[in-house]
């Protein structure tokens, strides 16, 4: 049995990390081959689409490339160019090749594989089948009720995921973190979200999917909080800031001598 596999990169990243998970990329598609081993088929491709200008997603182009995954980006709006708001442009790239491979290729392809847990794909799942094509959705996390009869041992596919990855506790990096931001605080007029994030990725040697998992921790315990910060310099005028919270008994156990003036810098950013 001929199989493609189609990828909406960015559902299955979340799903996966909404279980205190990375996704790895090498990780990622050696499962899925797995996957296509176990449910014997020959898998022919893996196309796989998401938004590469967001952070959790940068450096892992070229490791999807290297195992033999094709890639497109799906760009949409972000801090760094000034572009448009594209709504699930992703899920239309992915719609609009899946079909035109199917059509000019038809007998190629037995079976499709779809990664993705979101509804809007029932359409092209309908015409697939029409096509009289074999179809089975995997997932990570929520799986849409419309493509849930779709699903076929996905628990395999979760299972040769989570034996080759480990989970991140971002407690244990939390005092570190601290220590990070609060030596940015004192040292720059203000403590950018990119500039933060980047700069904890390389001083705790975590990834960046990881250092946003740690961020989300930290304003869920209101170690830090975040606001929009009006500056005439930069291109969009305003950018996201962190704030540690000095209230905090922890902030403040971490900070030390250095609580006041921190606080007062605080205080002018409000």
């Amino acid at each position: 049995m001929k199989a493609i596999a189609f990828v909406d990169y960015e559902n299955i990243y979340m799903g996966f990390a909404e279980s205190g998970k990375k996704l790895d990329p090498e990780d990622f598609v050696q499962a899925l081959k797995k996957y296509a081993d176990y449910i014997k088929a020959d898998l022919l491709g893996v196309y796989l689409y998401a938004n590469f200008d967001k952070e959790e997603f940068w450096k892992t182009l070229t490791t999807f490339e290297m195992q033999g995954v094709n890639i497109r980006h799906s760009y949409g709006k972000n801090a760094y160019t000034n572009t448009d708001v594209r709504q699930n442009a992703a899920d239309e790239e992915l719609m609009l090749e899946a079909m035109e491979i199917l059509l000019t290729r038809p007998s190629e392809i037995d079976l499709v594989i779809l990664l993705t847990g979101d509804g809007d794909f029932f359409p092209l799942i309908r015409r697939i089948r029409l096509m009289g094509k074999e179809v089975k959705v995997l997932g990570t996390g929520k799986i849409n009720h419309m493509l849930q009869p779709y699903c076929d041992s996905p628990e395999v596919f979760l299972d040769y995921l989570n034996e080759i990855t480990e989970y991140y506790d971002p407690n244990n990096d939390l005092k570190q973190a601290i220590q990070i931001l609060g030596q940015l605080q004192l040292r720059l007029p203000y403590v950018a979200s990119t500039k933060a994030r980047l700069f904890l990725s390389k001083e705790l040697g975590r990834s960046l999917a990881e250092v946003k998992e740690l961020i989300q921790y930290m304003l869920l315990r209101k170690i830090i909080s975040e606001k929009e910060h009006l500056d005439s310099n930069l291109r969009i005028a305003k950018t996201k800031i962190y704030l540690l919270n000095t209230k905090e008994p922890l902030v403040s156990e971490i900070l030390g001598d250095k609580l006041d003036i921190i606080e007062e810098r605080n205080s002018k950013l409000y």
